[in-house]
């Protein structure tokens, strides 16, 4: 689940709220070892959630670095090169 999770500081454009919360999300479940919560712990898996991803917002505002922003669109690119390598197909 973890290896979903994508980096998200020093790109541009920055991360959208939607990527923001997809990394919370994602956290969230492997952590508690649930991809989907039982109606008991719904609750306070969206409440984790949402808290994940306040916290995540902060830290992407606050870092800061003296390296140029990287393309998404060069790096999704690199990453589909290493997939095609990696798996013999283009992913």
């Amino acid at each position: 689940m973890c290896r979903n999770i994508k980096t998200l500081h020093n790109f541009e454009p920055p991360a959208s709220e939607e990527e923001v919360r997809a990394a919370a999300l994602q956290y969230v479940r492997k952590v508690s070892g649930s991809a989907k919560p039982s109606k008991a712990n719904e609750a306070v898996f969206a409440s984790a959630v949402e808290e994940v991803a306040d916290v995540t917002r902060r830290l992407l505002a606050q870092l800061v670095t003296t390296a140029p922003a990287r393309d998404r669109e060069v790096e999704a690119a690199r990453a589909r090169a290493r997939a095609e390598k990696r798996f013999g197909r283009a992913a």
